[in-house]
């Protein structure tokens, strides 16, 4: 097989917490020269349901995509979904949970800022937070730059979102898992060296925890991730080796909420592709 040469397979919009439309993406894509992506909104499909009417010949390659944020009583997690069924009613039951628990737990963190800091807002600032689709701490960060509580939406996060823990239920990682393989997706471990904040997870802890998430169903990882290192990215893929899993490769781009290019994935010679993607790839676009 011709494999695609650029790949990215890690995007948000809008709909999440990127800053591009749907539409936008597109052309963004063919800008990047990306043969092959992938949406990726938190706890949500529609800019994948969205995008499709967007389309014309010859455009790059598009799967359907989705990122939960899951945690249990191991850690936090992100499990990334591919090629799935968007019409199953599994993957919609998990995507309604999620999107319910941002936004009370939204509600908890605009509470808990007033509590412990004396951030008020208006009140149609605070609707247009509860319009948004899967509102979460960079839409909150932004709103506390333009009130001047912080100087940037990265200090606001820092500094003062990530003290307002909520106290909401989480997704947890095997109902994640077992909804997109129930919808007939590929479950994949986001950026699988990072936990929660700065965490970084190495050695025989993140053999332990892929080996728990592939119990549960997990067939992949994301090896290449823009923020890894070559120490990091090497770790992951020798486990993706080792537990015979999917590789798959991605920016995690935002838009303007992160500082982060669009195919910026530590991957751009197709030659180079290990045979965990490969066998990604076969899987995809063999359908």
């Amino acid at each position: 097989m011709n494999y695609p040469k650029k790949i990215d397979l890690h995007i948000h919009t809008c709909v999440s917490d990127g800053t591009d439309v749907p539409c936008e993406i597109i052309d963004r894509v063919k800008e990047a020269k990306i043969d092959l992506f992938a949406i990726t909104d938190h706890d949500a499909l529609k800019a994948c349901q969205e995008i499709q009417s967007y389309f014309v010949p010859g455009d790059p390659l598009f799967l359907y995509g989705v990122e939960f944020s899951c945690k249990d009583e191991e850690g936090q997690y992100h499990i990334l979904g591919y090629d799935y069924d968007p019409t199953a009613p599994s993957i919609n039951a998990v995507v309604d949970k999620g999107h319910a628990l941002r936004k009370k737990k939204l509600e908890e963190r605009l509470m808990l800022l007033e509590e412990k800091f004396g951030f008020t807002f208006r009140e149609k600032d605070i609707s247009a937070l509860r319009s948004l689709d899967n509102p979460g701490k960079p839409h909150i960060g932004n709103l506390m730059v333009s009130y001047g509580y912080a100087k940037t939406k990265e200090e606001a996060i820092l500094k003062y979102i990530n003290h307002c823990r909520a106290k909401t239920i989480h997704i947890r990682p095997e109902e994640a898992i077992r909804a997109i393989l129930d919808a007939g997706g590929i479950p994949i471990l986001a950026h699988p060296v990072y936990g929660r904040g700065d965490e970084l997870i190495l050695g025989d802890d993140l053999d332990h925890r892929l080996r728990r998430l592939v119990e549960f169903g997990l067939q992949g990882v994301e090896g290449f991730y823009s923020g890894f290192t070559a120490k990091l990215q090497k770790e992951v893929l020798s486990l993706a080796e080792h537990y015979h899993l999917y590789v798959t490769a991605g920016s995690d781009y935002h838009g303007k909420n992160k500082m982060i290019c669009l195919g910026d994935t530590n991957l751009s010679d197709p030659t180079l592709y290990p045979q965990g993607l490969q066998r990604f790839l076969d899987a995809v676009l063999e359908k």
